[in-house]
């Protein structure tokens, strides 16, 4: 014979939850006593662009909790790279408006973070010449 072990509210709301704490598995409860603070501190330690990348991941999410495996991730990809790499993988994560641990990740496997970088584009001169019309012409 079923038993009914929980029940739930339903979210209509695509890709939200509805998290009841004292359902979750004591694992994933551990997670519970964490703090979003204590990941960005964390992160912090590899520098001001993981740690910025880190408060977005969080805050991606109804709720925080929902985004610490996303945001332990990001931070462990020091381990397997360098914090040095992962720093500099946030950054252009940052600037491509893609601050989530998947880019990030693709930035560092495919070396995109030991690329030179192009901060500025290169200047040109207008065009002098006789057929082109200047601003005068206009007013």
């Amino acid at each position: 014979q079923r038993k009914r072990v929980a029940s739930h509210v339903r979210s209509y709301q695509k890709g939200r939850h509805t998290t009841v704490s004292d359902h979750m598995p004591k694992g994933h409860q551990e997670y519970a006593d964490w703090t979003p603070q204590r990941l960005i501190r964390w992160a912090a330690k590899m520098g001001p662009q993981t740690a910025a990348v880190t408060e977005i991941i969080l805050a991606s999410r109804q709720h925080a909790q929902q985004a610490f495996r996303s945001a332990m991730g990001l931070i462990s990809l020091a381990k397997t790279y360098t914090p040095q790499r992962l720093e500099a993988a946030c950054e252009l994560a940052l600037e491509g408006e893609a601050a989530n641990y998947k880019s990030v990740k693709s930035i560092l496997k495919t070396k995109l973070d030991q690329q030179p970088r192009q901060h500025a584009l290169p200047t040109t001169q207008p065009i002098a010449h006789d057929n082109i019309r200047g601003g005068h012409y206009y007013h």
